[in-house]
């Protein structure tokens, strides 16, 4: 069996986890009433406003749906329209250099090693795809983008149902059994692993000070950074 794609979450693997919880979440709840008053009419960010306005039982005002979000944010609500519009906000920050992505350096370093040896790199993030792309095209180490084939965000299924998996693998025009998944979350792996995905678990002290050993990693391959992982040579 030969691995020829390789599929990474972000947040506690190739990234910290407090660097989107203590930098980005509290920049996009400060800056979301701004943004919303200032963009609010524009077309790709009304129909998310619309969206949780209706999903909330009818909304009427900005204010209130601006209020809804950032009560989404403290509770760190996986929803499709909040991963949007935090992506919109996210990228005035990247432009103006309010912040830079964190990124571990042996991810960085294994990422580019891996891309020169000829893999294939795609992402699979619950930020959404433009999210990921100014995360990766803005990191601590450079413009990490161009390393990455192909994205993908919760539109495409939830992470911890394998069916996400198995339509990742169709859209890539892939065997599952060729792409290992690496996430910090054992339900994604095993989600993954589902759907016949070979997967690591990431599992760093930095995120998690108490190792995950044992019966904890439900048999997934465990490595506390990316440098230890192995993959055969394509």
């Amino acid at each position: 069996m030969t691995i020829r794609l390789i599929l990474t979450d972000i947040e506690g693997t190739t990234s910290s986890i407090s660097f989107v919880k203590d930098v980005l979440f509290p920049y996009a709840r400060r800056e979301l009433p701004a943004f919303v008053r200032q963009h609010g009419q524009t077309p790709e960010v009304r129909q998310w406003l619309d969206l949780v306005a209706t999903e909330s039982g009818g909304l009427c005002q900005d204010a209130m749906i601006v209020e809804t979000l950032q009560g989404w944010i403290d509770e760190d609500r996986k929803h499709t329209a909040l991963k949007a519009l935090q992506g919109m906000i996210w990228e005035a920050g990247y432009q103006d250099a309010d912040f830079t992505a964190h990124i571990y350096p042996d991810a960085a370093d294994s990422l580019q090693r891996w891309h020169d040896e000829g893999y294939l790199l795609a992402v699979y993030s619950s930020g959404s795809v433009p999210a990921q792309k100014l995360f990766f095209g803005h990191s601590d180490a450079g413009d990490l983008g161009p390393l990455f084939s192909s994205w993908f965000d919760t539109e495409i299924g939830g992470k911890r149902e394998p069916a996400s998996y198995a339509n990742i693998a169709q859209r890539l025009n892939a065997l599952p059994e060729d792409i290992v998944f690496l996430s910090d979350v054992v339900a994604e792996l095993d989600a993954a692993r589902s759907a016949n995905m070979r997967t690591v678990l990431i599992d760093r002290l930095e995120d998690y000070p108490e190792p995950r050993t044992g019966p904890e990693t439900h048999d997934h391959p465990r490595v506390t950074r990316f440098s230890d992982i192995q993959l055969p040579q394509v």
